[in-house]
């Protein structure tokens, strides 16, 4: 493999690319070719393009305009040997999951881009997910080249708010489109300050902030804190981990009281052992 103009990520532990990418955390990202290697590309924030590929023997390699965001993205900083330590000992169940997929890490993504797309998320499949974020994009993002490819940086929340309700909901976003606008308009007008917010160290206090935004309700927030504002503790439920929870863990327990369990149970890393049965339960169950 030519890694011609690519600079190596380090990183220890397992990690794929592969399946980092199809874990349900990220939707935007494209196969590219670059100097040669086919890898995947995507914007993140508002930042133009970068490109990151993975060789077969695991190293990984990368190009963007910020040298420490793809690292710090994809989670090649996380120490996953320290992380592991703290999982409850003798789960067979998170072992096997962990088994299954080893080499995923969790992204932290800009927290606007993060919002914006779990606001869309709701009740949707992956692959309608990814199609919604797509399409915002390419229709009020800002579009770069790359190696003759065109990506899109997902839009700001000027554009959304002048965009409108009505405009959004052509985007395939039905009653998702009024959440996402308003939010939009939140950050927009300032009174929902998102630079306080992604500055904040106390995840109870970043939580309050997002449940007061329309449409957000613990699950959304829950992805945010884990997907973007790098509070690993954070356990998102939705039908694929109440599943695989209540059949293995926790029968009789639903709602708030099934939170509390998961996060007890699997600890300051939490997040972590939902992303592994998540993968583990959409891909085996």
């Amino acid at each position: 493999m030519s890694v011609s103009g690519l600079v190596e990520i380090p990183y220890e532990g397992e990690f794929s690319l592969v399946d980092t990418l199809k874990s349900g955390q990220l939707f935007h990202w494209e196969s590219a070719l670059l100097d040669g290697c086919a890898g995947f590309a995507g914007c993140a924030g508002g930042k133009g393009p970068s490109f990151i590929t993975q060789s077969e023997d695991g190293r990984v390699y990368g190009l963007s305009n910020d040298e420490t965001l793809l690292s710090g993205y994809f989670g090649l900083d996380h120490a996953m040997d320290s992380i592991h330590a703290t999982f409850p000992q003798g789960d067979e169940v998170l072992a096997e999951a962990i088994v299954y997929c080893p080499g995923i890490r969790l992204a932290r993504q800009p927290m606007w881009e993060c919002l914006a797309t779990f606001i869309t998320s709701s009740l949707k499949q992956v692959a309608h997910i990814r199609a919604i974020s797509m399409k915002l994009r390419r229709r009020y993002g800002v579009a770069h080249e790359l190696a003759g490819q065109t990506f899109y940086s997902y839009p700001e929340p000027r554009a959304l708010a002048s965009a409108g309700e009505e405009a959004l909901r052509e985007c395939s976003l039905g009653y998702r489109a009024k959440s996402l606008h308003l939010a939009a308009q939140a950050i927009e007008s300032g009174s929902f300050d998102l630079a306080q917010i992604e500055s904040e160290e106390d995840p109870e206090k970043v939580m309050a902030a997002l449940l007061e935004l329309h449409g957000v309700g613990e699950k959304i927030a829950n992805c945010v804190l884990l997907f973007s504002g790098g509070f690993h503790g954070a356990f998102p439920i939705d039908v694929w981990i109440e599943r695989i929870l209540r059949e293995n863990y926790r029968k009789r327990v639903r709602g708030q009281k099934l939170q509390k369990w998961a996060v007890d149970y699997f600890g300051e890393n939490a997040g972590y052992a939902q992303q592994y049965l998540f993968h583990f339960a959409r891909k085996t169950l």
